[in-house]
Parts: structure tokens; C-alpha cells; sequence
């Protein structure tokens, strides 16, 4: 595979290339899983190759930084990030993009986790997209190049690998245009009161899921059912949701919730 070219699209002509419509988004999310699969199965090899393999070249946690300040500070193009809920991998990248030469079209994707992290940070920058679920931590530059993490969403592990290959950055770059096109955009993202994070809503949002009565529910929950309905309603009002259902998906989407299995 390396050596392969391709005349790879770019992030906004792929966005524009999906067509809307339930069936094409079915469609579509089919193929993000199976090229998440793919990019997968190809790190988890690598890892049981030598330091240094056909395009690829890992790194320990300390080396990250300065190979993401030299991979960011020669970037002409473009600039495409999926940020996971790790802390130092989220700071060190929006530390490195600093270092982008003017002209540069930076997107970042980030998880609610990720959005936890650096919040005022995240919303300071000019592309930000959310995605309900956490994502591969991935920095790919113009195209050519990536930088993956190899540890687990939200570990400590914040080893990665940086991948010059050009069909598997092709891969990465198809893969981050699909998942861009069905983000939300982060402005239109409210920031969270602590009474939406609490533990008590969180708990509230699984029963309502759940499609329990109102009475059940506040019996599995221990609180009356005047106290629980106003806890609806003050959570619905919060979510600016004007059905229940409308509320557990909403939550989904703010990371409030999990996606159903």
C-alpha cells in the first residue's frame, strides 16, 4: 500500500457529496463503520510490528507534542481533528494548532467527553463539530500525513503512532469527511447547567428512555411523583425538548446519554 496516490477530496466536497435523506444516512454510517473497522485492525497490527513499519512510526506519550507541533507548523492545506475525552492528548493538540500557518483550514470534531476538557478553548475556535459518541483520536494534515492515539477513549494511555502511508491516510481523511458531514455544529451546542449533568438527570433521562410511567419511575428512583414530574419538566425546559421523546434525543446528542445499543 505505500506509495499509493490519490486525489483526495477535500472535507467540504465530500460533505457536499452526501445526499440527505434516512436511507443515504444509513448508508453512510454503514461505511463509517466499516472504515473505522479497517483503520482499527491496521493500528492494532502495527502495534505488533517493530517501532518503525511501512508508513507508520510510533511514539511514546512525551515525543506527542513536539511530532504534533512539526506535523502542524508545515501544514498548507488543511488541518482535520477528532479530539477524545483523553486530557493531555485534547491539550496538547489545541496547544500544537497554535502553530498553524495562516491560511490553513482547521475542523475539529470533538466527543462531549472531549467538550469537557477545554470547553472555552473549544468554543474560541471557528469549526467545531460534536459527534454524540466518542471518536479515534486522529490530526491529519493535508492529507498526507495522520497522527493516530493508540490508547483507548478517555484512558491514560496517550501513546500514538504517526502514519504516512497514503492509502491509509486516504482511508482517514474518507473516514473524518463522513463523520463532519453528520456533526452538529458546536455553537449550536448549549453549554450545560451542572442540574443537566447531575446524576439524578442522568437517572431521570435512562427512565424516561426506558418509556416507564411517571409513578414506577419515581419509585425506582426513591422520589415522590410530584418530585420526579417536576424534575421532568424542569429538564425537558432545560433541553428546550417539547416531548419526552424529543428529550432522550436530545440527550443523546449532548452525551448526556449513551446511544442505545
Amino acid at each position: 500500500m505505500a506509495g499509493t496516490l490519490f486525489d483526495l477530496p477535500t472535507v467540504g466536497e465530500l460533505e457536499e457529496s452526501f445526499p440527505q435523506g434516512q436511507g443515504h444516512a444509513a448508508r453512510l454510517e454503514q461505511t463509517l463503520l466499516q472504515a473505522r473497522a479497517l483503520i482499527e485492525s491496521t493500528v492494532s497490527l502495527h502495534r505488533r510490528r517493530p517501532a518503525t513499519a511501512s508508513g507508520v512510526t510510533h511514539m511514546d506519550a512525551e515525543v506527542t507534542t513536539e511530532t504534533l507541533e512539526r506535523l502542524l507548523v508545515r501544514a498548507r492545506r488543511s488541518v482535520n481533528v477528532a479530539l477524545t475525552g483523553s486530557v493531555t492528548f485534547v491539550d496538547a493538540v489545541l496547544r500544537c494548532l497554535v502553530g498553524v500557518p495562516n491560511g490553513v483550514t482547521v475542523r475539529v470534531l470533538c466527543s462531549p467527553a472531549a467538550l469537557e476538557v477545554a470547553p472555552a478553548r473549544l468554543r474560541a475556535l471557528p469549526a467545531v463539530r460534536m459527534l454524540p459518541h466518542d471518536l479515534c483520536g486522529i490530526v491529519v494534515v493535508d492529507g498526507a500525513s495522520a497522527l493516530l492515539r493508540l490508547g483507548a477513549p478517555g484512558a491514560a494511555d496517550d501513546r500514538a503512532a504517526v502514519v504516512t502511508d497514503r492509502a491509509a491516510v486516504s482511508t482517514l481523511q474518507l473516514l473524518y469527511a463522513g463523520v463532519w458531514s453528520r456533526g452538529h455544529r458546536l455553537v449550536d451546542h448549549p453549554e450545560l447547567s451542572p442540574r443537566l449533568r447531575s446524576e439524578l438527570t442522568r437517572r431521570i433521562l435512562e427512565q424516561l428512555r426506558a418509556g416507564r410511567t411517571d409513578a414506577t419511575a419515581a419509585g425506582l428512583l426513591q422520589v415522590s411523583l410530584r418530585t420526579y414530574r417536576r424534575h421532568v419538566a424542569e429538564i425537558m425546559r432545560e433541553l428546550n425538548a417539547s416531548s419526552r421523546f424529543q428529550a432522550g434525543v436530545r440527550a443523546v446528542e449532548l452525551g448526556l446519554l449513551p446511544k442505545a445499543g
